[in-house]
């Protein structure tokens, strides 16, 4: 039981050093929490992508991605435009801030923050190259106790993303001023567009 429970451990350390880092997919989960715009469902679509592509990379597909690095280079050259798309959109807010507000529910499509979210996340190289592959190989040296590490890595993405899709909501008082807003969608964007033209470079 130790075994398990030091394997479950292990799992949810690595698996959370690789998604804490700042990306497309977490400013996009950050501004939706912020926003209180659909946050359960891209929490959840989050949470069962990564636990999608973790059981993926555990069960051996990670082999088959790496074998084949055009169908990488295809994700990647999609994702960088897409990111890049979602910058400009993201840099313009930031020019009309009076627009934007932090208070109560907002009226945004939920279809169309699922839809985003999922391009975030399935457009994204990274995703696969971090679950798949990286996280898949970690747990194969596990042997027998793998899928204790895998659930171990699916816990702490949805701990993850729980975390920063409804506790972003404690930022809403300083969010409510126009200029905070400003500042946020101009990072958002930046990010985008750092992370767009790295995709598309590396293709």
């Amino acid at each position: 039981m130790t075994n398990v429970l030091l394997v479950v451990a292990a799992g949810f350390g690595t698996s959370l050093s690789l998604i804490v880092a700042i990306g497309a997919q977490n400013a996009f989960v950050l501004r939706q929490g912020i926003r209180r715009d659909a946050v359960l469902t891209v929490v959840a679509i989050c949470g069962a992508s990564d636990a999608v592509l973790i059981g993926l990379g555990v069960g051996g597909v990670g082999v088959l991605v790496q074998a084949w690095p055009a169908a990488i280079t295809t994700v990647a050259i999609v994702g960088g435009v897409f990111l890049l798309g979602y910058g400009f959109l993201a840099a313009r807010r930031a020019m009309k801030p009076s627009s934007m507000t932090a208070e109560g529910v907002t009226t945004g499509s939920r279809k169309r923050a699922a839809l985003t979210c999922l391009a975030m996340t399935w457009l994204n190289p990274h995703v696969y190259l971090d679950t798949v592959l990286l996280v898949g190989s970690i747990a194969a040296g596990y042997g027998a106790l793998r899928w204790d590490f895998a659930i171990g890595a699916v816990l702490a993405s949805l701990c993850w993303f729980t975390a920063i899709g409804f506790g972003a909501r404690l930022l809403s008082s300083f969010f409510a001023r126009p200029s905070s807003w400003r500042v946020l969608d101009g990072l958002v964007a930046a990010t985008m567009a750092v992370v767009g033209v790295g995709l598309l470079v590396g293709a």
